[in-house]
């Protein structure tokens, strides 16, 4: 393959290139689904293909094939420079890299047990055994359970004489139960609503979570909510657990930090972003304890890898410091923009067929010191809510309104009654600003998106958001229609 990515950039410099980068990605995919005792879906796909990016005349070109061969290769190029030298017509301003240096380097995912190596069978006998307690009651009108796997493979070559080689492992499993009773239909998942918890580790994820373990709760939790009472409306304190907080991280803290919303230049998809350059280290993002921390190299992080797809070290970096805004996650090509002299590594791409973007990496609420029965103790009158069920968030990452699969009414310090249908909303700075109280390291966990969209033409990216349950006080509260 390092052959195959000289030629690529050898053509490109040849041909009038002031840069030129080539990623070659192979990708192997797993995903079973058992739906009401049936299988639902079996699916298994490889794939192969490289993209070339270059600059020529300051402006960007790309060009991509499935043909991995040394003419096509050597075509492609020489196409990019093509398509580089027809943008430069357009361009407003030439395209500036912040410098990176040179790398030669291998890294891989670390895992136990490989997930293509594990039998069909055995996978198969875990999601029908979950889907057996999950349906044990007829009001359980819809279960569904789930295991996928991705193996992605990449090389990466540059003229500035970088070649970085990189496996990347992940693996997820989850379930849902649905329950319906006339026109009421009430879900829970489990490990949470992002069709369960994904990883960058081997098949011993699968192994370690708990989930034939919880499927009878979940069942008897979706059933419960048929008969419970709603969320009562008006101002509440919330306390939220930590895979309800991940969501409300990428859409409140995540997408609204990545620099390219904030330049424009990424408006039609999901919007832009309120975050303005003169907010950077003049803005109160939070209260005081929360420090939100991006990590490309915490373990098991769905975007940990060793170099990103512009060939920039993964690196650990603050967002926001002690609740004030300190940092956004960019790319070489948007660096100067706020003065930084590198990278922070968020440049990736969907596969070999797309150009890299802005991305999200593992985005964390770092811990506090609360045990959570201490907080529930201290929180006179309140509402506990708990997985995701449905989201939305204006053009701007502002206001936002969130809706949880369940609740529980917090009175006098105790955990009662389960409540149906919860909603909270807000703004999205004053929000962060209503956080009074986070739980400890031993409540943390890191909770792996895989199926986050950005871009025109649309990509897919996938990373990881830590949390434990944390307290906000006053948050409006209502219920989901």
């Amino acid at each position: 393959m390092k052959d195959l990515t000289q030629i690529a950039i050898d053509t490109a410099v040849q041909r009038g290139a002031s840069y030129a980068d080539c990623r070659i990605v192979e990708t192997q995919t797993e995903d079973i689904t058992v739906r009401n005792g049936k299988i639902g879906a079996l699916n298994h796909s490889e794939d192969l293909g490289f993209g070339v990016r270059v600059i020529a005349s300051g402006a960007w070109g790309f060009a991509c094939s499935s043909r991995v061969n040394r003419e096509e290769v050597a075509h492609v190029s020489a196409q990019a420079v093509q398509i580089a030298l027809a943008s430069a017509r357009l361009k407003s301003e030439d395209v500036r890299l912040a410098p990176e240096g040179r790398h030669h380097d291998c890294w891989q995912t670390p895992f136990l047990i490989d997930p293509f190596r594990v039998s069909l069978e055995t996978k198969l006998d875990l999601l029908l055994s979950i889907d057996k307690i999950l349906r044990k009651n007829p009001k359980i009108k819809a279960a569904e359970a789930n295991l996928s796997f991705k193996r992605e493979h990449q090389w990466l070559a540059t003229s500035e004489g970088t070649f970085i080689d990189q496996l990347l492992l992940r693996s997820g499993a989850g379930y849902t139960a649905t329950a319906v009773e006339g026109d009421d239909v009430q879900v829970r998942s489990f490990p949470n609503s992002f069709r369960g918890q994904f990883m960058t580790m081997g098949y011993e994820l699968v192994l370690g979570l708990p989930l034939l373990e919880n499927a009878e709760r979940v069942r008897e939790e979706a059933l419960a909510l048929l008969k419970a009472k709603p969320c009562p409306s008006g101002q509440k304190d919330l306390i939220l657990d930590g895979s309800q907080l991940a969501l409300q991280i990428h859409e409140s803290v995540g997408h609204p930090t990545e620099l390219d919303r904030v330049m424009g230049m990424e408006a039609n998809y999901a919007g832009t972003s309120f975050l303005n350059t003169d907010k950077l280290k003049n803005f109160q993002y939070g209260s005081e304890i929360i420090n939100l921390v991006c990590d490309s190299t915490v373990p098991n992080g769905l975007a940990t890898r060793g170099y990103d797809d512009d060939g920039v070290p993964s690196q650990r970096w603050h967002l926001v410091e002690d609740g004030r805004f300190v940092g956004y996650q960019f790319n070489r090509e948007l660096a100067h923009l706020i003065d930084a002299s590198r990278s922070s590594g968020n440049s990736r791409a969907d596969g070999w067929e797309n150009i890299p973007i802005i991305r999200n990496t593992n985005l964390s609420l770092m811990p506090g010191e609360w045990e959570l029965e201490d907080l529930i103790a201290d929180t006179k009158e309140g509402i506990y809510l708990e997985t995701n069920r449905s989201w939305s968030i204006d053009q701007q990452r502002l206001n936002f309104q969130f809706s949880t699969e369940i609740g529980w009414e917090i009175k006098n310090g105790k955990k009662g009654t389960i409540l149906k249908n919860p909603t909270y909303q807000g703004i999205t700075p004053q929000f962060w600003r209503s956080c009074d109280a986070i739980c400890n390291s031993n409540y943390w966990t890191l909770w792996g998106v895989h199926n986050c969209g950005k871009g025109q033409p649309s990509q897919r990216a996938e990373m990881s958001h830590g949390a434990a349950p944390a307290r906000f006080r006053n948050v409006t509260v209502g219920v989901r229609s």
